[in-house]
């Protein structure tokens, strides 16, 4: 696909390594295993039948299927899984041991490449797009590019809108063990790769007592109308601490919204809510800060995309406090990998 925007122009190098990774059943065991996620979005099928009854569905990035057979038993007449993994097979397995091949058909492509058999539009997309940060991964840009293809004027999505925050931490343990770690290896100064690892952004669990400031909305997005033009930004934040403390790290967390959904569905991934897979994105800063309660920290965050799948953000802190000051940029990079921690 020719698109610079959407994919970069490496589209389809990074695009083919990166789909590979979900042909691993253990990726989407984890997923799986996350109750939070996989229960927040059966519920907000199942409890909505109304609006799946007869419908024709479309599931972006099918995987095992789990939200196409969801959407199915939600009284769905006909969905269609895009996989373009080579897991497309097992999961169209799946469906068929379940009883549901007569409602769902997997198919194995791109959803920029994929043609619907008998169908033109969809009333109803469903697709867990969300990466770490929200963005990584580069499914919300098939998101769009499906929606702008399949979706009926007024059809529905779930989830149709995400919104990112950013709070401060206190993550004294976190920070030491990913980069004062370098400080003294079996004697030897290795700190400037603790330069290197403290450009790098982690994923880690931030309990709620760690968090120092209140919370940033950076981006607010609707699914229905945004364009892919939309997807990546840069804003500025402003946060108040809360309490006296020693800030080492922000943290970004997301929540995704089923406001379709006759009561309010919303699944969140901030530090107070249950833990799910993603858990919280972590970029350290470079130096701690001691900060006060009531005293404000200001600053831009800015998120764009490093290839057709990983991120690079560039965080500007700014601060004038009693017992500090910081005025930094720091450009932050994030890979998936499985060596997270």
């Amino acid at each position: 696909m020719d698109n610079g925007t959407t994919y970069g122009r490496h589209e389809d190098q990074f695009f083919n390594m990166g789909i590979h990774v979900y042909a691993r059943p253990d990726v989407h065991q984890r997923m799986l295993k996350d109750s939070v996620r996989t229960l927040t979005y059966r519920d907000a099928m199942y409890n909505n039948s109304h609006l799946f009854k007869d419908k024709v569905v479309l599931d972006v990035g099918s995987g095992t299927g789990i939200l196409a057979m969801f959407a199915a038993k939600a009284g769905a007449k006909q969905v269609f899984g895009i996989e373009a993994s080579n897991l497309a097979e097992q999961t169209a397995a799946v469906v068929k041991k379940n009883g549901l091949d007569n409602v769902v058909t997997i198919l194995k492509a791109k959803v920029e490449d994929v043609e619907l058999p008998g169908v033109d539009k969809v009333d109803i997309i469903v697709s867990e797009a969300m990466g770490h940060c929200l963005l990584h991964e580069g499914m919300l840009q098939s998101l769009v590019v499906a929606r702008d293809r399949f979706l009926k004027p007024g059809g529905l999505m779930f989830p149709d809108k995400t919104y990112l925050y950013v709070s401060a931490i206190n993550d004294k343990a976190m920070r030491d063990h990913h980069v004062g770690f370098w400080n003294d290896v079996y004697g030897f100064d290795m700190s400037t790769i603790g330069e290197c690892a403290a450009s790098y952004s982690w994923i880690q669990a931030v309990q709620p007592e760690q968090v120092v400031t209140s919370s940033s909305l950076l981006q607010e997005q609707d699914w229905r109308t945004c364009s892919l033009d939309d997807i990546f930004f840069s804003t500025p934040f402003r946060m108040t601490c809360e309490k006296d403390g020693v800030i080492h790290s922000l943290a970004t967390y997301f929540d995704a919204e089923f406001s379709a959904c006759q009561e309010k569905t919303t699944l969140s991934t901030a530090p107070d809510a249950p833990l799910t897979h993603w858990q919280q994105h972590v970029f350290h800063l470079k130096q701690p800060l001691q900060v006060k309660k009531g005293e404000e920290i200001t600053g831009t965050f800015t998120a764009r995309p490093l290839n057709g799948r990983d991120l690079e953000m560039d965080i500007a802190v700014k601060f004038s406090g009693e017992l500090g000051t910081m005025d930094t940029t720091t450009k932050y990079l994030y890979y998936w990998s499985d060596f997270e921690n």
